[in-house]
């Protein structure tokens, strides 16, 4: 893959990742039952637990981002890390961050 797409597709898949990580917060809706109502907090809590989950997916995938980064600073960008042959254009299109082939992640 041509290093300018590369660092194209990157560029945005940083810009995505860190737009939904900054509007991932839950807010509190400040009602005064929120601190009387065992729902309310019972939902309260249930929901910044799932926000946290989905905010520890976003971290995860920026940091294959920054791993994919490294990679194409250092010239092994599209080149599995396990095995070092060519991951296709195709995927690296779809999953900018790949880090091995279709077939290696498969048996993993």
């Amino acid at each position: 893959m041509d290093p300018d797409r590369a660092r194209q597709l990157l560029v945005a898949e940083r810009k995505r990742i860190e737009q939904a990580l900054s509007q991932r917060a839950h807010e509190d809706t400040g009602e005064p039952a929120d601190e009387e109502d065992p729902g309310n907090q019972a939902t309260e809590l249930y929901q910044d637990e799932l926000d946290e989950g989905f905010a520890d997916d976003l971290r995860e995938e920026l940091a294959a981002v920054e791993r994919a980064e490294a990679r194409l600073a250092a010239g092994t960008y599209g080149l599995s890390v396990e095995s070092g042959k060519p991951i296709p254009d195709e995927r690296l299109e779809a999953l900018p961050t790949a880090e091995r082939t279709v077939e290696e992640e498969q048996a993993r």
